[in-house]
């Protein structure tokens, strides 16, 4: 028997394929039909082959046999968090994510019965506090801290306090926690490509690095968390993970700290949509494999009715349900790295993976992050990138279902907003612009709601 029976037909290579597709197409120029290109100047090809690569790509080091189903809680009450969070976790989550929004707010009383041996527990805080943090690890020692100065910058054109006190503060608490945490979702909601979401995540971490360098903490062992939002854009999604994590081992290893980084991905808000909200849930499910297939290490779903009602059980239930059925159903679980060696997916991730590189060098050399924040580069940057995919979806070349594309004109929401979706204007002082999510539809969102009257 013949073990080898490939080894009996010829190899084709890269350039037969395309003399035989250009035959094929009798005269049409192949570069102007089959070659199209995306938001982020990459085109995208109608076959990839080995003769691509001068090397055999790399095997990735993340293991899809281990990511773990999360679900935010906002602590408002601490006995209604704390027995929904072991409700959570009975209905087969694998990690909390709570967010707190004072130091008031008892953490004993909030863990009180969840098995922190079996439970990842993370806490995002929208203050700053040292000594709260301390309390935090005390009771939960390997708890996941999400504290985001820069972040705060970005979203609310403010730092907590002060730069010099947000600094100060954030150096103390990354003795405590070895580890910080870069919010990149935002940079996605706000309409970035995402070389831009590359380039100004790597950038973001890296002011954090800068200051780290200085300081007497030991950065062998930093652990660095990147909260990430993906998109419909399948493949591409696929190769924006991986190429997030070539960047941060490239930056990681010029700073010697530890190339591997925590990467928690929450489906995008921005192509949700109000109308036919139940599209919603394919466009989650569909992001939500690609995020497992891109090697994230957690995953928190968004329900499909979290932009106009405010948390409830049959949504959030609908949620942690697509992750357990892509998980336990699917078996999305069960094979590591399987997106490793596709050569689409290999160029897309090196192609993105220059691109930002080459963003963050231009960053870099201009000043850095925060200077280009306080010259409202990063955000003119995104507001253009922003725009240019809202003209595709108001001229109808970025279909979203429902909305623009065979809209159900019977479909009424009006009586439905329990939240206000669409972006909110307050007039305050802030010492930057701050960067602004916005959904694709909601102009054409709002003439549907103002016409049901």
């Amino acid at each position: 028997m013949n073990n080898n029976l490939f080894d009996e037909f010829d190899s084709v290579s890269s350039k037969q394929w395309k003399q035989k597709i250009q035959f094929d197409l009798k005269g049409a120029d192949y570069n102007n039909t089959l070659i199209w290109k995306t938001n982020e100047d990459i085109d995208v090809k109608p076959f990839y082959h080995a003769d691509d690569f001068d090397k055999r790509p790399n095997i990735s080091n993340t293991k899809a046999t281990q990511w773990k189903i999360c679900q935010s809680i906002f602590v408002a009450d601490i006995k209604k968090s704390n027995l929904k969070a072991i409700d959570i976790i009975e209905r087969g989550a694998d990690s909390i994510k709570f967010i707190i929004h004072s130091d008031d707010i008892s953490i004993k009383n909030l863990i009180e019965h969840i098995n922190l041996e079996k439970t990842i527990l993370f806490f995002e805080l929208q203050f700053l506090s040292e000594g709260y943090v301390k309390q935090i690890l005390k009771l939960v020692p390997d708890a996941k801290i999400h504290l985001d100065i820069i972040g705060q910058l970005s979203k609310t054109g403010n730092w907590f306090k002060s730069l010099n006190d947000d600094f100060k503060s954030f150096e103390c608490i990354i003795k405590n926690t070895n580890s910080f945490s870069v919010n990149g979702s935002l940079y996605q909601n706000a309409g970035a490509n995402m070389v831009q979401q590359l380039a100004y995540a790597l950038a973001h971490a890296n002011e954090y690095l800068n200051v780290l360098e200085k300081t007497e903490n030991k950065l062998q062992s930093l652990n660095v968390i990147f909260n990430v939002s993906v998109g419909t854009n399948y493949f591409f999604e696929i190769a924006k993970l991986r190429a997030l994590r070539k960047l941060w081992k490239v930056l990681a290893s010029e700073y010697k700290v530890n190339t591997d980084c925590h990467i928690i991905v929450t489906p995008t808000k921005r192509n949700k949509t109000l109308y036919d909200y139940n599209t919603n849930m394919l466009r989650t499910t569909t992001e939500c494999m690609s995020t497992i297939l891109g090697g994230a290490n957690t995953i928190m779903n968004l329900p499909y009715d979290s932009i106009y009602h405010k948390s409830n059980e049959f949504g959030e239930r609908i949620a942690r349900n697509q992750l357990l059925v892509l998980k336990h159903e699917s078996y999305f679980d069960k094979v590591n790295n399987p997106s490793d060696g596709a050569y689409y997916i290999e160029s897309i991730t090196n192609q993105l993976s220059e691109k930002a590189l080459e963003v963050f060098k231009d960053i870099e050399s201009n000043g850095g992050f925060l200077s280009q924040l306080k010259a409202g580069t990063v955000q003119r940057k995104i507001k253009e990138s922003a725009s240019a995919e809202q003209q595709q979806f108001d001229n109808g070349e970025e279909v979203l279902l429902g909305s623009n594309k065979h809209p159900n004109t019977n479909d009424k929401m009006k009586n439905e907003l329990e939240l206000y979706p669409f972006v909110k204007t307050n007039s305050r002082k802030t010492l930057i612009e701050p960067i602004i999510e916005k959904r694709l539809s909601e102009q054409l969102e709002q003439k549907r709601l103002k016409d049901e009257n």
